[in-house]
């Protein structure tokens, strides 16, 4: 699989700690290997716009659709709770 990373993504993820850029370049390399991780709890967010939601931390998501064989990043943000 490829990845694309959207524009509100990359400003999303210049947001956020480096502790937390760390965090997510290690669960989308993990997302890249394999959808269903256990440590990523990846499930369909929204059906009607097919978007994903993946665990970056207990408390950070990531968000992204499946396009062919692409993952395209749309946003990062702290779990919403």
């Amino acid at each position: 699989m490829k990845r694309r990373y959207t524009e509100r993504f990359n400003r999303s993820f210049q947001r956020a700690s480096p502790r937390i850029q760390k965090a997510f370049d290690k669960q989308a390399a993990l997302l890249l290997q394999d959808l269903r991780h256990p440590s990523l709890r990846a499930k369909k967010f929204d059906e009607s716009s097919d978007m994903w939601q993946a665990r970056v931390t207990g408390s950070w998501r990531m968000y992204f659709a499946i396009e062919d064989d692409t993952y395209v990043f749309l946003d990062i943000i702290p779990h919403p709770k």
